[in-house]
């Protein structure tokens, strides 16, 4: 199911033995798009102290009671390496990290080619599976300004992600600062590139396309129906 990641910000994390903290944000790879990690708030029981789970370690989630369970022990996530998020998460933490709780690192499967990628990013993955990590704070990244091949549209206002894979299908652009006020949603494949230092992303689209695409509701769930309208109006190849 697709999901928006600011309504799982907030969500609570659930070791074997307690609960951990709250969700307070997410890291993706800007080359596959696709969550790493989620940023857990312990809150007062690591007086504040924040940690990196990765989104492999999540168990079947409770979507009801709002609660994430990991195949962790608290003490282990006591144990865990300190991490600095006002700065770049390297790949020598992300190694700490991965060695610390036993996980298999993603960027193994990517240097192995167990993930085959779209075309357009081929380069990336190898930047990525060779070492040079780029991962971006989905927080760090609502509020980059939309430019359209004619002229910008909006900002991004949320990330649409799929909850089994982990995988950005979407950005939700508000466009009411530019053209009448909704929201849309944007995949991925349809940005031309991010300008990281400028907090801006290029679409390879119009405009006017933008602004008669299907709105986007965040009250409604993202449903194929809803994918089947917006692929069919933008014209793009599905992903499914």
């Amino acid at each position: 199911m697709l999901r928006s990641v600011k309504e799982l910000n907030g969500y609570t994390i659930q070791a074997t033995d307690g609960r951990i903290g709250k969700v307070s944000g997410f890291y993706f790879d800007d080359a596959m798009w696709t969550i790493r990690y989620l940023v857990v708030d312990t809150g007062p029981w690591l007086f504040g102290r924040k940690v990196l789970i990765t989104a492999l370690a999540l168990g079947q989630p409770d979507w009801a009671s709002h609660l994430l369970p990991v195949g962790l022990t608290k003490e282990l996530v006591e144990s865990s390496p300190d991490i600095d998020l006002a700065r770049p998460v390297s790949r020598q933490l992300e190694v700490k990290l991965h060695e610390h709780y036993d996980w298999q690192p993603y960027w193994w499967a990517l240097a192995q080619g167990a993930v085959p990628p779209p075309s357009k990013v081929q380069k990336e993955v190898v930047r990525v599976a060779e070492g040079d990590p780029y991962l971006r704070s989905t927080q760090e990244v609502v509020g980059y300004h939309i430019a359209a091949l004619d002229g910008e549209v909006g900002h991004v206002e949320d990330f649409i992600v799929d909850d089994e894979t982990w995988a950005i299908q979407y950005m939700v652009v508000d466009t009411r600062n530019w053209l009448p006020g909704k929201k849309v949603l944007v995949a991925p494949a349809w940005i031309e590139k991010v300008e990281w230092a400028e907090s801006k992303v290029y679409v390879d689209l119009h405009q006017e396309t933008i602004k008669n695409s299907p709105e986007y509701n965040p009250s409604a769930p993202v449903n194929r129906a809803y994918e089947e309208r917006l692929y069919d109006f933008y014209g793009r190849p599905k992903y499914w």
